[in-house]
């Protein structure tokens, strides 16, 4: 049996997750030795049940398949026993003991950074996530989420435009993408960046898969920057693990109104760093300047154009603008058609627009 049979073997025996696999390994040092010992000696270690699985062989109908995925090129098995396990993640208070690789590996031990946000996001939201990611990629810094919808995709997306590249860490098998509607993402980062599971070929997107991965886009990362996120989202939970992990943690904060920034704000009032501008996380992070890296540039930073009176980062209704204004609904409209079409200005559900970031 090979070294990697023998993780394979163990990874596929049903009930025995990562906790109990790390059990073995302390106990056992190497998987090849485990999967050869009597179910009363593994039962001194992981439950009966488990024990039993082991010595009966069970899930190794599964290895074959396993070893095929893995001799296709850009495909990769990672275990804390090889030598370019990331550091960092070896730091991690629960670090996954293997890690199946679409991609380039390398990609896991440069610089990086966590973005991660709302799956409902605005377009605030997203234009942010992708300028900052595209800005950090420039500078080599790699750019690490989960391939959700929204802002992980903005993520990927502007990680995918610069040198760093972009990993993306799933909640299912690597043989099957989640959301459906990422799948061109997914070969695009797959073919330029990297995707990461802990799970096997073949595993579902279950519910509790996604805060487990979420700790490892943590651990893999230097920080972790929120961009937007309720008060209830998946992305806090990312914080927090970045935040128990001794990470920074940056958020960008938004209107007062929006519920979408709400998450952000709490993280911030908890000791996140504010941040408007990339070169906040560069200085935090202690990362260089490349001078020949392209460096994010907000709209703000251009010439602007002449906004109506009242129209601001908040929402505001024709009638509302109009009245602050002092301009009639007639001539709004076709200004704020212009302003929209260059990128200036967005509209929100209910008649509602303000000024794009």
């Amino acid at each position: 049996m090979t070294e990697q049979e023998a993780w394979l073997r163990l990874t596929l025996t049903p009930g025995l997750g990562p906790a109990y696999l790390l059990a073995l390994l302390k106990a056992f040092k190497d998987p090849a030795i485990a999967v050869d010992q009597t179910e009363s000696t593994l039962s001194a270690v992981v439950p009966k049940k488990v024990a039993k699985a082991i010595v009966e062989r069970q899930g190794t109908d599964k290895v074959d398949a396993h070893l095929a995925w893995l001799s296709e090129p850009n495909n990769s098995l990672m275990t804390l026993a090889d030598a370019d396990y990331p550091p960092l993640l070896l730091e991690s208070p629960a670090p996954p003991p293997l890690l199946f690789i679409k991609g380039n590996r390398a990609l896991l031990n440069q610089t990086a950074i966590g973005i991660v946000g709302s799956r409902h996001a605005t377009s605030s939201g997203i234009d942010n996530a992708r300028h900052f990611s595209e800005a950090l990629s420039q500078q080599k810094v790699t750019v690490i989420s989960g391939l959700a919808a929204g802002i992980d995709t903005a993520a990927h997306e502007g990680g995918l435009l610069g040198r760093g590249s972009t990993v993306a860490v799933v909640g299912t098998g690597l043989d099957r993408v989640y959301p459906a509607q990422n799948r061109e993402l997914a070969h695009r980062i797959a073919a330029n960046g990297a995707i990461v599971s802990e799970y096997p070929l073949g595993s579902q997107p279950l519910a509790g898969h996604f805060p487990q991965r979420n700790r490892i886009i943590a651990g893999l990362s230097k920080g972790c920057l929120v961009v937007e996120a309720t008060l209830g989202s998946g992305s806090l939970i990312t914080a927090k693990e970045a935040l128990e992990q001794g990470r920074d943690v940056f958020a960008i904060p938004g209107s007062i109104h929006a519920p979408q920034s709400k998450g952000c704000h709490y993280l911030i009032k908890s000791g996140a760093k504010l941040v408007d501008d990339v070169n906040d996380i560069l200085s935090e992070l202690a990362i260089d300047l490349r001078p020949a890296a392209k460096t994010f540039t907000s709209p703000d930073s251009l010439t602007q154009p002449s906004f109506p009176e009242g129209l601001t980062f908040d929402p505001v209704d024709l009638d509302g603008l109009s009245l602050k204004s002092q301009l009639p609904i007639a001539e709004l409209m076709p200004l704020l058609l212009q302003l929209e079409l260059e990128g200036w200005v967005e509209s929100l559900p209910g008649g509602r627009y303000r000024r794009r970031k």
